[in-house]
């Protein structure tokens, strides 16, 4: 029997580059560092709060040995394409490589509460534009020839159709659909397209502006009798993004304890 590489065993995205936008805070600072202790080297996006970004930097540069940073803090409005453009720019000047991993976990949560009829076109917009573009740039500048990984998230709301969250669910159905073609336009390259559909996760964008009655429906309604939690999300994405999820390409994963 080969002998094992444990080096590779054990960080398995070693080296590769990683975006992973809306990375300040929530799912996305939670896939952030995750990544980065799988070897990943990170470029740590927000929109408008440097502070937190700076933070989730910070703790995964704490642990460098060499002085070298292994994430960097880059701002940009996934909304606008210069902007998108920007974080694959600065992610190969600064590490000298093409990008192997995007993660698209940024989310525009202005209409999260409104119904259909009171929701305005600009907030129409701008929800639907964030995930194509990152795609979009995505599909034309992550490393081919294997190891390019292009992972979405998604919502359970897809499945659930709840009331008053009709813009934002709609954007994450097609967000679903298209990492599903792109992973078919992608033939040839090496890289996979696949996307990730949490349940209600304990977040700040979560749990802003929710009642206590809802929090108590909610887990009343999951099998596991709890809301998720970040760490129940990370492994997944992680593992799409590693070498060993090479077959799983197209698809959506639900992680959701059951709720859907």
């Amino acid at each position: 029997m080969a002998a094992t590489n444990t080096t590779t065993t054990s960080l398995p995205l070693r080296d590769r580059v990683a975006i992973v936008t809306g990375s300040s805070r929530g799912i996305g600072k939670a896939i952030a560092i995750h990544l980065a202790s799988l070897g990943a080297k990170l470029v740590i996006n927000y929109t408008s709060n440097k502070e937190q970004a700076d933070v989730v930097a910070n703790e995964i540069n704490s642990g460098c040995v060499d002085g070298s940073p292994r994430a960097i803090v880059v701002p940009a409005d996934v909304s606008e394409p210069a902007q998108v453009e920007l974080l694959f720019d600065e992610a190969e000047r600064v590490f000298g490589s093409q990008v192997h991993v995007l993660v698209n976990s940024a989310a525009i949560t202005d209409s999260k509460y409104h119904t259909i009829e009171n929701t305005s076109v600009e907030d129409f917009d701008r929800i639907f534009r964030g995930t194509f573009l990152c795609c979009k740039e995505a599909a034309n500048r992550v490393k081919q020839g294997g190891g390019g990984r292009i992972i979405t998230l998604s919502s359970s709301l897809v499945r659930a159709l709840k009331p008053n969250m009709a813009t934002y669910t709609a954007s994450k159905a097609a967000v679903e659909t298209m990492t599903k073609i792109v992973a078919k336009e992608l033939k040839g390259t090496g890289i996979t397209a696949n996307c990730v559909a949490p349940g209600p996760i304990a977040t700040d964008m979560f749990l802003t502006g929710i009642t206590e009655e809802r929090i108590k429906t909610v887990i009343e309604e999951c099998p596991h009798g709890r809301l998720g939690q970040t760490k129940d999300v990370v492994p997944i994405v992680g593992f799409l993004a590693s070498d060993a999820s090479e077959w799983i390409n197209g698809q959506v994963i639900g992680v959701n304890g059951g709720i859907v």
